[in-house]
């Protein structure tokens, strides 16, 4: 992401923080949580195993992480919004996750050693970041030989009366709904501008095999609504 780019948007995440959470569950009825859910489940790390979460928002993920996988993994979980921080350190500290570590930062320049996690998330988060390639080889560098990169995204279905009834949907009708329940003007018309921008899936796993992955694969989920992205680091 551009540094001029990089106020903007994390003033807008701030502000949607407060409804963040509703908004997610309202807007895709609840399948947000499905999609978090199956990345977690299809996530393979050892027991005491480490794993980041970049743009971990208010902690959905990292709390997930937790409630399925070894209670001894660690997560540490790294977004660029103190608004959406604040929020995840209130969501993890009802939760009783003593595993989970929470700081700011930004996911071209993240604050870590080479090879020191087994397996690295980022949920709804990647088509904020223009430099996906600088990204994705700053999660490269940061996972163990053998660890994984787990991408989930939303999509834009295939052309078919899904896709027409999605797009009336995803359009109009949630930019208004957020609009409305946000108190936020933008916010919920960049979301599906941001999502017709994102690259196809062939082309986004192209640029995780510039990024030095491996073995990738692509898991359409609710006909295409959303996709799970996963690739190896090579040993």
């Amino acid at each position: 992401m551009q540094s001029r780019e990089l106020p903007f948007i994390r003033e807008m995440f701030d502000d949607i923080a407060p409804r963040y959470d509703l908004l997610n569950r309202l807007l895709s009825l609840r399948q947000d949580v499905v999609w978090r859910k199956k990345m977690v489940s299809v996530m393979a790390i050892p027991d005491k195993g480490r794993v980041l979460d970049v743009a971990c928002g208010t902690g959905d993920v990292a709390v997930e992480i937790c409630r399925q996988k070894d209670p001894r993994v660690k997560v540490t979980g790294i977004d660029f919004s103190p608004g959406m921080l604040f929020l995840a350190r209130e969501k993890i500290r009802r939760n009783q996750n003593t595993a989970i570590s929470l700081l700011a930062g930004d996911a071209l320049a993240l604050p870590f050693c080479e090879q020191t996690f087994h397996a690295v998330t980022i949920a709804f988060g990647i088509r904020n970041i223009r430099n996906k390639v600088g990204a994705l080889k700053a999660f490269y560098e940061s996972l163990m030989p053998g660890g994984m990169v787990l991408v989930l995204e939303l999509a834009t279905p295939k052309k078919t009366r899904l896709q027409e009834a999605y797009l009336a949907y995803f359009q109009r009708v949630l930019p208004l709904v957020g609009r409305l329940l946000s108190k936020h003007g933008f916010a919920y018309s960049y979301l599906p501008d941001s999502v017709s921008r994102f690259p196809t899936s062939d082309v986004f796993m192209s640029i995780m095999a510039d990024a030095g992955f491996a073995h990738i694969t692509c898991r359409r989920m609710t006909l295409g609504i959303a996709n799970l992205f996963v690739g190896i680091k090579p040993r």
